[in-house]
C-alpha cells in the first residue's frame, strides 16, 4: 500500500526477499489487485531455492540443506498458503549469488551509508541482475530492503567479496618458475592491471610456484588479456573468482611453513599509488630472490606488505642500503617469535 500511494509514476516490477514466502505473498495480493500491471518478482540466494524449485515443480519442495549467508530467508520450505498464492500471482523467482549480495551491501552503504543484512539486500541484488540481463532503461523498479540485522563479525566477509560481487575484483592463481626475476617478471606482464592482493611462498623442493593473488579495477576483456599475455609467456594461469573455497578459506591457507637457508623477513609499508610495487622490485630484485610475500591492499593510505627475501649476512648491509634508499617505512621481523612459530 506505501509503495502505490507513494510512488509517483507507473512501476515496472517489484523485487522482493524470499524465505518462507510471506512478504511477496503478502505484496503480491495486494499490488495485483489494485496495480495488475506491476510485476511481483522474488529473489532467492541460489544456495536457498526453495520457492524457485516449488513453483517450477508445481508443488512444494523440501530442501535438503539451506545457505546460511542470508539467515533472514534460510528455509527448507515454504509455507503452504504463500506457495499457493506466489504461484497464482508473482511474475518469476531471480536468483542471485553470495558475492552479488555482498556488493549490493557495499552499495547502499556508499550510497547511504545504510547497512543492509544479506536478506535486506537480496532484492537488491536481483533487481540488478533482472535489470542487467533484460536491458532495462528508464524504468521504475523497486527493491524491498527487508531488514539490517548485521552481524558485525560478518562485515569482513562481506568486505572480502563485494568488488569480486562488482566485477572489480577478480582471484587468480599463476605458475612461476622458481628463478631470480620471475616475481618481477610477473609483475610486468601484470601490466596495468592493479594487484590487490598477492600471496606466494618459497619451495626449494619445486621448480615452479603457484602464487593466488588478485586483480581490481577490471573489465572483462582486461582481464581476458592480461591472463592471455601470462599464457603467451608459459605462465599457465587459472581464474579462481568464483571458486567458494578458494575465497573463504585457500586463501587464507596459502604457503605455509618453509625452512628457507638465509631468509631476511620484512615488513614495508607500501605507498597506496601505482608503480610502488616496481619501484620495490627494482631496488631489491633480481639481486635478491624472494621468497614470500604477501599483500592485501585495504584502501588506506599505506599498505601493509610481509617480504621473506633470500640475503647472505655478507650482503646484509648492501640490502640495508637499498632498503633505505627506497625511503619506504621497514621493519626487520626475522626474529619475530610468531614468524619462528609458523612459517619455520
Amino acid at each position: 500500500m506505501e509503495i502505490v500511494r507513494q510512488m509517483k509514476g507507473p512501476v515496472h516490477a517489484i523485487f522482493v526477499p524470499v524465505g518462507g514466502g510471506g512478504l511477496i505473498a503478502g505484496i503480491a495480493a495486494y499490488v495485483k489487485r489494485v496495480s495488475p500491471d506491476i510485476k511481483i518478482i522474488g529473489v532467492e540466494p541460489y544456495d536457498a531455492n526453495a520457492m524457485a524449485l516449488s513453483l517450477y515443480h508445481g508443488q512444494r519442495v523440501m530442501l535438503d540443506q539451506v545457505g546460511g549467508f542470508a539467515d533472514g530467508v534460510a528455509v527448507k520450505v515454504v509455507g503452504e498458503e504463500t506457495f499457493s498464492l506466489c504461484r497464482a500471482l508473482i511474475d518469476g523467482i531471480v536468483l542471485v549469488g553470495r558475492d552479488a549480495i555482498c556488493a549490493s551491501i557495499k552499495d547502499m552503504f556508499e550510497e547511504k551509508r545504510s547497512i543492509l543484512e544479506p536478506a535486506g539486500a537480496l532484492a537488491l541484488a536481483g533487481a540488478e541482475a533482472y535489470c542487467k540481463y533484460y536491458g532495462l532503461n528508464g524504468e521504475n523498479v523497486i527493491a524491498v530492503a527487508s531488514g539490517a540485522n548485521m552481524n558485525f563479525d560478518r562485515l569482513r566477509l562481506v568486505t572480502e567479496l563485494a568488488d569480486v560481487g562488482r566485477q572489480r575484483e577478480a582471484v587468480l592463481a599463476t605458475y612461476m618458475p622458481e628463478e631470480h626475476g620471475s616475481f618481477k617478471r610477473f609483475c610486468e606482464l601484470v601490466g596495468p592491471m592493479n594487484i590487490t592482493e598477492f600471496k606466494y611462498r618459497y619451495n626449494s623442493d619445486k621448480e615452479r610456484a603457484l602464487v593466488l593473488y588478485s586483480v581490481g579495477l577490471h573489465t572483462k576483456s582486461e582481464l581476458e588479456a592480461m591472463i592471455e599475455r601470462m599464457k603467451s609467456a608459459q605462465l599457465q594461469t587459472i581464474n579462481l573468482t568464483n571458486n567458494d573455497l578458494v575465497k573463504d578459506h585457500l586463501r587464507h591457507l596459502m604457503g605455509g611453513r618453509s625452512n628457507v637457508k638465509d631468509e631476511l623477513l620484512c615488513r614495508f609499508v607500501f605507498p597506496e599509488r601505482p608503480g610502488a610495487l616496481m619501484k620495490f622490485l627494482d631496488a631489491l630484485s633480481p639481486r635478491w630472490n624472494i621468497s614470500l610475500f604477501h599483500y592485501r591492499g585495504q584502501g588506506e593510505t599505506g599498505a601493509n606488505v610481509l617480504v621473506g627475501i633470500l640475503v647472505a649476512r655478507t650482503e646484509m648491509n648492501e640490502f640495508l642500503d637499498r632498503a633505505n634508499s627506497l625511503g619506504y617505512e621497514y621493519e626487520l621481523e626475522s626474529n619475530n617469535e610468531a614468524f619462528q612459530l609458523l612459517m619455520r
